[in-house]
């Protein structure tokens, strides 16, 4: 039987994994935009506002600290957001409130989608990765509920990220969710279902795409409240604790 060291610094693998493997998603999207961020050891950084729903630094070292983040992004006016990886910075006396706390996630490798009970009795969807920037504006519409607005550029459309789609009888795209693999391991982000589609079946079918286009690599990402439960049921294990941080002064 491991020991409790033992998973703990399993656990602590996991979460430098995962972390990175985030930052490099923000990344891309920033880059996508052509803003050019900077992945170094401990922070990963911007040094220009970024899109919307996407933080300006990310530590990636729980000894990264609150200088070294905020000397890396633009502070001059209230909006800036730090993704604190580890739940260790203070940045309240820098005019930061906590916007929400959460948790990494981490799916091992080769882990049955199985089918849970909430999902079984969906409509039979098809499922695809989308290849073209129509289709991907069609995806951002879907996702966000509204017409899109570029926030996810065609120049995400690589080898090492998928935008994956759900489509029903008709078309349309109604769940989905993106994934970026790096190293070992695939993010899973943005995972969506629209009215009347439970939100198992997104998970299900993401992570049976994901097998698909990458066999055996474990899943990673980070989730809270409802959420973080749907990924527990679909074979996910809270890994540490994140935290997000809104300069509000």
């Amino acid at each position: 039987m491991p020991s409790t060291s033992m998973i703990k610094d399993d656990a602590d693998g996991i979460v430098l994994q995962a972390t990175r493997n985030n930052a490099q998603w923000c990344d891309a999207v920033c880059r996508a935009h052509g803003l050019d961020s900077v992945l170094g050891d401990d922070v990963w950084a911007s040094p220009r506002r970024t899109p919307p729903y996407y933080p300006d630094a990310v530590t990636l070292a729980p000894t990264a600290s609150e200088a070294s983040v905020l000397a890396r992004i633009d502070t001059g006016n209230p909006g800036s957001s730090v993704k604190d990886s580890f739940s260790r910075l203070d940045l309240a006396p820098a005019g930061f409130e906590i916007l929400f706390d959460a948790q990494w996630i981490h799916r091992p490798a080769n882990t049955s989608t199985g089918t849970p009970a909430a999902a079984a009795s969906a409509t039979p969807l098809e499922w695809r990765r989308i290849t073209s920037a129509i289709g991907l504006a069609d995806w951002e519409t879907a996702w966000g509920g509204a017409e899109s607005t570029g926030l996810f550029r065609p120049a995400l459309l690589t080898e090492e990220i998928a935008f994956l789609a759900a489509l029903d009888a008709s078309g349309h795209i109604v769940a989905g969710a993106a994934a970026n693999r790096t190293g070992d391991v695939v993010g899973l982000s943005n995972v969506f279902a629209t009215d009347g589609i439970p939100a198992d079946l997104a998970w299900r079918g993401s992570l049976a795409l994901i097998a698909t286009l990458w066999p055996g690599q474990a899943v990673v990402g980070y989730e809270s409240g409802a959420d973080l439960h749907t990924a527990i049921r679909h074979g996910f294990r809270p890994v540490g604790p994140l935290r997000i941080w809104l300069q509000t002064s």
